[in-house]
């Protein structure tokens, strides 16, 4: 009986361990991605013509053989077609195109911290659409990343923005639409493997991007390192951290899963400045420190919620 609770922790830290890894790679994805972006100066149309088709591929037939060919549930009914469709392009797909363009216009260190804003944005939508009142915690949630933001962006100075303004509109841009690519695919993920919404996601974004920019045409000036570049933004930062993640399901909960969220933007950080030399100042670390903490505040105080709400039923 006392070897139990030792091998339920011992689970736990091997789906943290993994969820560690998966958002190592989407940080590290992020700051490939700067370098495609920017040094490669690939074009974002192009680019993400790519990056969805090969990933939704892959994605879907790795889907296929896990679960033997049954991938087709998510157009059981019209609602799932509608939901499907409105992932696609709403949520995943806006948000590859606005993560794109923040990064190549300022940088990705900033563009993460903006993204990483979506669990707010999820709780100002439930606000406005579905007028729910904020909790006292919501509310300083809210102030600490705001402040944090407005540190990040401006280096302590409000006088002036440390990014290109457009850079920071398609920052807010892809944290509004990373909160759609949470919450518009949930009720498809209840019935569906999350790694076939993915994959049916991707796909059709890669479809909408290709009827605009096919893969084939516009080729821009590829050298070794750019086909490299894009290569390991598709499989490190889509198919070996979904991976990653799926498999940390095996051992933990997604409420334990998430406390490593914040591994994801430390890791840009880290990245940016040690291989692409970008200045960060003291006030935008500790603006972004400030972000970190009030996401985690805030999916700390929803998970003892939910767990609450578990107990009373």
């Amino acid at each position: 009986m006392e070897k139990q609770p030792q091998v339920q922790h011992q689970n736990i830290m091997k789906g943290i361990l993994w969820a560690t890894l998966a958002s190592a790679f989407w940080g590290i994805s992020g700051t490939i991605l700067q370098f495609v972006s920017q040094n490669a100066s690939i074009p974002a149309s192009w680019f993400l013509s790519v990056r969805t088709l090969f990933s939704g591929i892959i994605l879907l037939f790795i889907s296929a053989v896990l679960y033997r060919g049954k991938i087709f549930g998510v157009f059981r009914d019209v609602h799932s077609i509608i939901l499907i469709f409105g992932y696609a392009i709403f949520g995943l797909g806006a948000n590859l195109l606005s993560f794109y363009v923040s990064v190549q216009t300022g940088n990705a260190a900033s563009a993460t911290i903006l993204q990483y804003l979506a669990p707010l944005f999820i709780l100002l939508g439930g606000f406005i659409f579905k007028h729910k009142i904020p909790n006292k915690v919501d509310v300083l949630v809210f102030i600490i990343a705001l402040v944090g933001v407005i540190l990040s962006i401006t280096k302590g100075d409000i006088s002036q923005l440390s990014i290109p303004p457009i850079s920071l509109f398609w920052g807010i841009i892809s944290g509004i639409t990373a909160a759609c690519y949470v919450v518009i695919p949930r009720p498809l993920m209840e019935k569906n493997s999350p790694l076939t919404v993915l994959g049916w996601g991707t796909l059709i974004a890669g479809f909408f991007f290709n009827l605009h920019q096919p893969v084939w045409e516009n080729v821009p000036h590829l050298t070794t390192g750019s086909v490299i570049g894009i290569a390991a933004i598709v499989i490190f930062g889509t198919v070996l951290p979904f991976a990653c993640l799926l498999h940390s399901m095996h051992f933990a909960s997604s409420e334990d899963v998430s406390l490593v969220d914040a591994v994801q933007p430390v890791m840009t950080f880290i990245l940016s400045i040690v291989f692409l030399h970008t200045k960060i100042s003291f006030m935008e670390i500790v603006g972004s420190a400030l972000v970190i903490i009030a996401i985690y505040i805030l999916q700390y105080y929803r998970r003892k919620s939910d767990q609450a709400a578990q107990k009373m039923e």
